[in-house]
């Protein structure tokens, strides 16, 4: 496990079925214990959406915090799945994809996750085993 300063934080809709999916997915494959999450619906996520300049309550941008850094859309995607290693550092690919382009795609996508995807009732709640890795 990294130390707690090293890691990244991933603001992410706690009640979005594909949301919940990627961190399922990142949970998964982030072996390294790299990355912690905080749910926008928290009071952590929302601080750090208004801090970055997101709305709170409306955020359609995907959001990396890394150190004094942060990222959004295809870009911040991009570091977190380069930063997962192995096979994954292949995402530097979607640095061909410039961003005007990227961008406006991923915010569409974010726009309309709840109809094409589904929302849960409520936000994830961690199991104990991944407790240490979401933020309140």
């Amino acid at each position: 496990m990294s130390p707690p300063d090293a890691r990244a934080v991933i603001v992410f809709d706690g009640t979005c079925v594909l949301c919940n999916g990627w961190i399922d997915f990142l949970l998964r494959h982030d072996r390294r214990g790299r990355y912690r999450f905080a749910a926008m619906q928290a009071p952590s996520g929302r601080t750090l959406l208004a801090t970055h300049g997101l709305d709170p309550d409306d955020p359609s941008s995907f959001l990396l915090i890394e150190g004094e850094h942060a990222y959004r859309d295809v870009d911040g995607i991009r570091r977190v799945l380069t930063g997962l290693g192995g096979a994954w550092r292949a995402a530097h690919v979607l640095r061909l994809i410039p961003g005007a382009v990227g961008d406006p795609l991923y915010r569409m996508l974010a726009r309309n996750r709840y109809r094409w995807f589904g929302r849960h009732a409520a936000c994830r709640v961690p199991s104990p085993a991944e407790a240490e890795r979401f933020l309140q």
